[in-house]
């Protein structure tokens, strides 16, 4: 089980430490509601160093990416970020990631830490006829979420650079929390705006205690995995390893937006081919109508009680009081306001298809 620089911190703190991705992980600390309501309501920090970091560079850096990503990074300019997905070769899903183009040929890729060694092994596999350089800075570099509506205020104290300037998906190399060179991304997984700190392992101390510190007026305070997870989800981000994965493809799960036709990439023509023809089964959205939380794997079924999918992603909704949940089924049956059944143990609890997001900052 790998640590992450702040374990001890964590420890500390009175985290609930579990086992995540091969991480010793902070899932929680005063628990998964309060830190939830933290996040949407002021700011909270999330010590998120187990994902991966990937530098690609050189001349032959952007065709690299181009080849194994959905995305078109060619669009990327220096301090932009973008979402992206690395197809695999059979209609699936290698793993998502976020592409930052750090120089004109330096880009960085950030990784589900549940895949760094997959991601590298599919990357380095394309490589051989390319010719990028590529390093793997994971286990170098820690990664910090300072997410929440109060964020922009109660960090600027930290920073020379006008941290509300830096607008969504983009992102600046500059000063923070008394360390030089430090990426400030405006990117987040919760939804409710914020910054996400790149720094090196030795400087991660530091820089937690200075946010919690200028965050202290605001009401800062740690938030575990399990918040993080209830507010993507509300959010109706993906999970890879439960709503996206080596089987699902990007047409399926809804990431036709990153997916662009523009260029060549792995399985181009096959995705190609399924979005003329239409995907057979869709990612969709559910509300629970009646008292039931989804789980993942539960079954999905139909008004005449036929099971036609799987919850991939639920919970009971801090914000809406209400179970929620994403899963397959077929196409057919995927129309908004459209009702089925989920299978609780042995109950079939109603529920609502609706468009995403679940939660909407005004609600």
């Amino acid at each position: 089980m790998k640590n992450t620089a702040l374990t001890k911190t964590h420890e500390a703190l009175g985290a609930k430490m579990v086992p995540f991705a091969g991480y010793n992980m902070p899932v929680s600390y005063e628990g998964v509601n309060i830190e939830h309501q933290t996040v949407r309501e002021s700011v909270g920090v999330f010590d998120v160093s187990h994902m991966g970091e990937f530098l690609i560079e050189g001349p032959n850096a952007l065709d690299l990416i181009q080849k194994v990503s959905s995305n078109d990074a060619s669009k990327l300019t220096i301090g932009k970020a973008q979402y992206s997905c690395m197809p695999n070769e059979t209609g699936g899903i290698v793993d998502d990631l976020i592409v930052y183009r750090i120089k004109e040929e330096t880009y960085l890729l950030v990784v589900n830490a549940s895949n760094i060694q997959k991601d590298w092994d599919h990357i380095s596999k394309y490589n051989e006829s390319i010719g990028a350089d590529m390093r793997d800075l994971s286990d170098d570099y820690s990664l910090l979420a300072i997410q929440g509506p109060k964020a922009v205020e109660a960090m600027q104290s930290l920073s020379s650079v006008d941290l509300s300037a830096i607008g969504f998906y983009s992102f600046v190399v500059g000063d923070f929390a008394g360390i030089e060179h430090v990426i400030i991304s405006a990117t987040g997984y919760t939804g409710s705006g914020g910054f996400e700190i790149y720094c090196k392992n030795s400087e991660v101390q530091q820089v937690w205690d200075k946010v919690l510190e200028a965050g202290a007026d605001y009401g800062i305070k740690p938030i575990g995995l399990a918040a993080r997870d209830t507010l993507r989800l509300e959010m109706g981000y993906c999970l890879y390893g439960n709503d996206i994965d080596d089987t699902t493809s990007p047409l399926e799960a809804g990431l036709g937006w990153i997916t662009k036709f523009t260029k060549d990439f792995v399985n181009s023509e096959a995705l190609a081919k399924e979005k003329e023809e239409g995907p057979k089964r869709k990612l969709i959205a559910f509300q629970m109508e009646e008292r039931g939380i989804p789980r993942n794997g539960y079954p999905i079924l139909d008004a005449d009680g036929n099971e036609i999918g799987k919850v991939t992603s639920g919970t009971m909704s801090p914000s809406l009081s209400k179970g929620i949940g994403l899963g397959y089924v077929p196409v057919e049956h995927s129309k908004i306001d459209q009702t089925i059944h989920i299978q609780i143990r042995i109950n079939k609890v109603p529920a609502t298809l609706v468009k995403l997001p679940f939660y909407k900052p005004s609600s």
